[in-house]
């Protein structure tokens, strides 16, 4: 793994595998694929994919940038805009566009005729993803597990919620929870798509994402673009300064948000014992766990090649 200075402190980068701009966009359908699906975040499939720190530095340059425009700072602003890693981002963005178009059509009825199945495999895609974060870290202190248990009950509370009952939302309401929703995406372990369901508006934001309810969605990217400019800024800051310490608040929300995933739980997220098909879901999670391990596994082999020094060349 390389490192690049863009004006502030070293910015990790992912160099392995899914470099180029069409593996960038492989990245994004991933993560937006994980949007929409409540209880999976698109920040862990980020975080697992290797593009997560990047993408949030790059989040980081164009909310200064934009800052800088507002007011006046025109030449500040294009330094900014300048050093957004726009080959990463961009592609980032189209994969997720055509993900949330596609999986708003394809996996919401995929989840409602399969919830427990549906469920138990991103509970195992989720599980064994935690080994991400977790070895991010490096060498954890007392601080680091106190930060990542009290991440993981918060995460475990706040995902027993009751889903809200959905209705027709006004403009301004759908602008916060939007912006609180964008905050969820974000981060790892969290997911902007359960917020959505907790606050009674994930019915209705797909809905108008399938009729192009313009109002609606643009009501939504404009909650979402506010919230990111609040939040980003912020979690840039802790990469930089307290970046252990963040990855393990990380994992611990990432442990407590498999609580969403139990493949077994009532409509109002009561928790329940396994059923008689317990065994195939076991089996389901497990062979989805092992897919995103050998998908870690590659990743890390690819990033230690790529980090390798060239062979010298052989004297003959």
């Amino acid at each position: 793994m390389r490192t690049e200075q863009s004006g502030s402190p070293t910015v990790p980068v992912a160099d392995g595998g899914l470099r180029t701009s069409p593996g960038h966009v492989v990245r994004g359908l991933a993560m937006g694929a994980a949007e929409v699906v409540p209880g999976v975040s698109g920040g862990t499939v980020a975080l697992v994919l290797g593009v997560y720190e990047r993408l949030i530095d790059g989040a980081g340059h164009v909310v200064t940038a934009l800052r800088h425009a507002v007011t006046g700072r025109f030449a500040e602003a294009r330094a900014e805009i300048g050093r957004a890693h726009w080959w990463t981002i961009l592609p980032l963005l189209a994969g997720m566009a055509v993900a949330v178009l596609a999986g708003a059509r394809v996996l919401e009825p995929l989840i409602e005729d399969h919830p427990v199945g549906a469920r138990a495999v991103f509970f195992g895609m989720v599980l064994f993803s935690i080994a991400a974060p977790a070895r991010m870290v490096g060498r954890w202190s007392a601080r680091d597990v106190v930060v990542a248990v009290l991440a993981a009950v918060g995460a475990f509370l706040l995902t027993g919620l009751p889903p809200g009952g959905e209705a027709n939302p006004p403009l301004p309401v759908v602008v916060l929870a939007a912006a609180i929703a964008i905050c969820a995406l974000v981060l790892p372990g969290i997911s902007g798509s359960f917020i959505l369901l907790t606050l009674g508006l994930y019915g209705p934001t797909l809905a108008a994402v399938n009729s192009r309810d313009l109002a609606y969605v643009g009501a939504f990217a404009l909650g979402a673009a506010l919230g990111l400019g609040l939040f980003v800024k912020a979690l840039q800051a802790a990469l930089r300064s307290h970046r252990a310490l963040t990855l393990a608040l990380m994992t611990g929300l990432m442990v407590g948000s498999l609580r969403a995933l139990w493949p077994w739980q009532t409509e109002d997220r009561t928790l329940l014992s396994p059923d008689d098909g317990g065994l195939a879901m076991v089996a389901l999670a497990l062979g989805a766990g092992l897919v995103v391990a050998g998908a870690l596994g590659l990743q890390t082999w690819l990033d230690r090649r790529a980090a390798a020094p060239p062979l010298a060349p052989r004297a003959d």
